[in-house]
């Protein structure tokens, strides 16, 4: 009887991490789809990056209060209408004839994306309530995570050789089908929020509107910047209004006290805060890079988008070996011990990424690849571990969803200042034959467009880099990530 219960957890799991999976995908599937795009809708550099980002930047400013609805309304049923809404938008955005059009229907595959993820880490961490079987379905979870975001580029480059950039959004549609009637059949229900939260059940429309509002103005400002001039009007006006609105947020959630959207008692936990500053550092690294290098492997190199595809998979064998490492780790050593030496992997990766030549054949990326990939793994397993065993099972919901907003925060920061800092170098080394340069990722024959690029692809590196190292000299310092028996969830 206990083997069948087990059985049923697991594959409740397996299909709660094939929506993971999806999710991860989604987040890149368009990465290798630029010049494809640039040929058939035209948009500029600014919305490509917004495509690119749309999706990252609505999943992370609305997953808070996705977080605490999931709480409400019950896990089963905010992954599946997460589902629903994923997969509808997908289909309007196959069907986009303006680039408008597209990044409007990756918002929306943003909200259904942000009303999903806390669902999934949810349930899971409800399924398994003891430590062992708890952090080996986390790690599942992150590799899976991690292996749609890493392998979405093999997906989109497979569909963009055999069909349109337009096959990325519908390859959405059968798997959410798909997907969906699993849950209906494994996933157990799951009532909302215990009798005993003090939340009055109203969802915090002005704390959600001051969030989302700081961060789109924030990525806005970062993504035109290059365009408009770091210093000029509207660009300072962009960061100061997403200073006051991120500002007035946090003032809001303190006065709301017990009913806030996100209760500041839960980032003053010593897991929550450890683990998502690294995520969210983490995730400003890998995906920054994974947008610049799937152009660098098409621009620079050369290759097919398939072709370009295919040369990231590496990265995403690497994370998942890296994830499913990490319970080991963590039981032996506690989160501090892999969580700092995934960072410094990572560091070293940008490292030698930043010794990029013109000339650098495949070989020199490969490196990266493979020891950046192994880092994050380590990270992403481990920092997870970290939110999600320091919160109640009654918050779990707002804990993955805390867990969910540092990750795509920082997945859109990254894409929108290593794309800035790409197209910054571009232009200051091409001058005006920049714009003859971008968009596309396939670098027209304009003299020095390669080595601006590398230029370009190098000084994105170190940026990625020095936070990486930031992240991973503030690891160093933290006490009382040891070992422990028992967890906030069995202790219960």
């Amino acid at each position: 009887m206990i083997r069948d219960r087990d059985r049923e957890r697991w594959a409740a799991a397996a299909v709660i991490c094939l929506g993971v999976f999806l999710l991860g995908m989604d987040l890149t599937v368009l990465n290798v789809a630029v010049p494809d795009l640039d040929r058939d809708l035209k948009p500029s550099m600014a919305q490509v990056q917004w495509i690119v980002d749309a999706y990252a930047l609505v999943l992370g400013g609305f997953v808070l209060t996705a977080g605490a609805l999931t709480d409400r309304i019950g896990r089963r049923r905010a992954f599946a209408i997460g589902l629903a809404i994923c997969g509808t938008t997908s289909a309007l955005g196959a069907l986009a004839e303006e680039p408008e059009w597209l990044i409007a229907a990756r918002c929306g595959m943003g909200a259904g994306a942000a009303l999903l993820m806390p669902a999934t880490l949810s349930i899971i961490t409800n399924l398994f309530t003891h430590s062992v079987p708890r952090r080996r379905a986390i790690a599942l979870w992150a590799a899976a995570l991690g292996l749609g975001g890493m392998t979405g580029p093999v997906v989109g480059g497979a569909l963009v050789e055999g069909f349109s950039w337009r096959a990325g959004f519908w390859v959405n549609v059968p798997i959410v089908a798909l997907t969906l009637i699993l849950t209906l059949l494994v996933v157990p229900k799951s009532g909302s929020h215990r009798a005993g939260d003090r939340s009055d059940g109203r969802i915090d429309l002005p704390g959600a509107m001051m969030s989302a509002g700081g961060l789109l103005t924030l990525v806005w400002a970062v993504i035109e910047s290059p365009a408009r001039g770091w210093t000029s009007t509207p660009v300072l006006t962009g960061f100061a209004l997403a200073a006051a609105l991120l500002s007035a947020f946090v003032a809001h959630q303190k006065r709301r006290a017990d009913r806030a959207m996100l209760p500041l008692a839960l980032l003053r936990l010593p897991g929550v805060v450890r683990g998502a500053t690294s995520l969210t550092l983490l995730s400003f690294a890998m995906y920054g890079a994974l947008f610049v290098i799937t152009l660098y492997l098409q621009g620079v190199l050369g290759y097919t988008p398939w072709q370009a595809g295919l040369r990231t998979l590496p990265l995403a064998a690497a994370l998942a070996a890296g994830s499913l490492a990490a319970p080991a780790l963590l039981t032996r050593y506690g989160e501090r011990t892999p969580i700092a030496a995934g960072l410094l992997l990572v560091t070293t990766a940008f490292a030698i990424l930043t010794r990029t030549r013109a000339d650098s054949g495949y070989g020199h990326l490969l490196l990266f690849e493979v020891i950046a990939g192994l880092g994050a793994g380590l990270v992403a397993a481990a920092g997870t571990e970290a939110v999600m065993g320091a919160v109640p099972p009654s918050r779990s919901g707002l804990g993955s969803a805390v867990n969910d907003a540092t990750r795509q925060v920082g997945a859109c920061l990254g894409v929108a200042v290593q794309g800035s800092v790409l197209s910054t170098v571009i232009t200051d080394r091409l001058g005006p034959m920049a714009s003859a340069a971008t968009p596309t990722a396939v670098l027209p024959p304009v003299p020095g467009a390669r080595q601006a690029f590398v230029d370009g692809l190098t000084a994105s590196a170190l940026t990625a880099g020095s936070v990486s190292l930031a992240a991973t000299l503030a690891v160093i310092p933290w006490r009382g990530m040891i070992p422990h028996a028992t967890t906030p969830h069995e202790s219960r």
